[in-house]
């Protein structure tokens, strides 16, 4: 086995052996587009790449160090972790965060409600010389549809609510379409960022959306779905597409007429347009644990998600590469008191 940097004409190889859009080429070339680096680097057996991985590094300022990212690549062997050490010391990364693409935890979703017993696989990153993150980049817990099922089945292994919920949008005459265009682009990005505001939550700027459209969506990777009512557009979706795979990252709510539920039902189209394409799961992205608690902001997101019955999904966790230790504890004091002030701005309105 070999494990070397992955040359510009093996890229179609290298997207045919990745299995998340995070890690696949084009989201390396947006990530450079708003300053990031990325390196890739593949396992070959003989002339044969059998896997790859992407990882993303951003200079810190004026200072000769960077940081690094592996974010949802498979889960790390021995032989991956040594080559990372010397990707670390090439690239002056104080630490490569690592949040592997990695299931180590399930729970059934039945109409709803989440079913003991769990199914858990054992994993243990300390052994690779890893150090648990203080703070994820993504939620560790989201909901997944298996897409193999039949709509029938789907649709009974819901929350009554929810189901209920698609067929009154229906009845009302909410509908839902495709838009993946520059002009379904700019609806979504209008309706995103008066959700924000509403919301109080940040997240990218628009130019950030258009420089990752440039890629994803001439790519055909991301794909914009709007629910509209008599011309009123409710509802914007971007999702993401990647081999049988379909992914739910970002989603915009109109303040009106909620009671028409078209969140129930573009979430629903999204869905039939995953198991059209022959997707086999729908990741939902992120949500929180199986005892969430009521009063967490993020409650309300984390209980539409759950009425669809997809189940619920514990990754293995962000775990840090630290190869500047010193420096490590350094960052993580300042990125803790950076959080403590966005945090202070969201509750002060700012």
């Amino acid at each position: 086995m070999i494990i070397r940097k992955v040359l510009p004409e093996e890229r179609e190889s290298y997207n045919n052996v990745v299995t998340h859009p995070l890690q696949s080429w084009e989201w390396g070339e947006f990530k450079e587009s708003v300053g990031w680096r990325a390196v890739r680097l593949g396992v070959f057996e003989e002339e044969k790449m059998i896997s790859g991985f992407q990882v993303l590094f951003k200079n810190l300022g004026k200072t000769p160090y960077s940081v690094g990212q592996l974010l949802k690549s498979f889960l790390p062997t021995e032989e991956i972790i040594s080559a990372l050490k010397d990707l670390a010391k090439e690239e002056k990364a104080i630490f490569i965060k690592s949040e592997p693409d990695f299931v180590a935890k399930t729970w059934q979703n039945i109409k709803g409600e989440i079913i003991e017993p769990s199914v858990e696989e054992k994993v243990n990153m300390e052994s690779l010389g890893l150090t648990r993150a203080a703070k994820p980049l993504f939620d560790p817990f989201s909901f997944v549809l298996d897409l193999t099922k039949s709509e029938g089945e789907m649709l009974t292994n819901m929350h009554p609510k929810t189901r209920y919920n698609i067929r009154l949008a229906e009845k009302n005459g909410v509908e839902v379409a495709e838009n993946s265009s520059e002009e379904g682009l700019e609806i979504f990005l209008r309706l995103f960022f008066e959700t924000q505001k509403r919301q109080k939550f940040y997240m990218h700027t628009p130019d950030y959306f258009r420089k990752l459209w440039e890629v994803f969506g001439r790519k055909g990777i991301a794909k914009i779905f709007i629910a509209k009512y008599k011309e009123k557009v409710l509802n914007a979706w971007m999702l993401f597409v990647w081999r049988d795979r379909i992914f739910y990252p970002y989603g915009a709510s109109a303040n009106e007429m909620r009671n028409l539920m078209a969140s129930n039902l573009i979430c629903w189209e999204a869905i039939k347009f995953g198991k059209k394409l022959g997707c086999k799961s729908f990741d939902m992205w992120g949500c929180l644990g199986p005892k969430p608690d009521e009063m967490h902001p993020w409650f309300g997101f984390h209980r539409f998600k759950l009425g669809y019955g997809g189940n619920l999904v514990e990754f293995c966790g962000s775990w840090d590469l630290v190869n500047e230790p010193l420096l490590y504890k350094a960052f993580n004091v300042v990125d803790n008191f950076r959080w403590k002030i966005l945090r202070m701005r969201k509750k002060m309105g700012f």
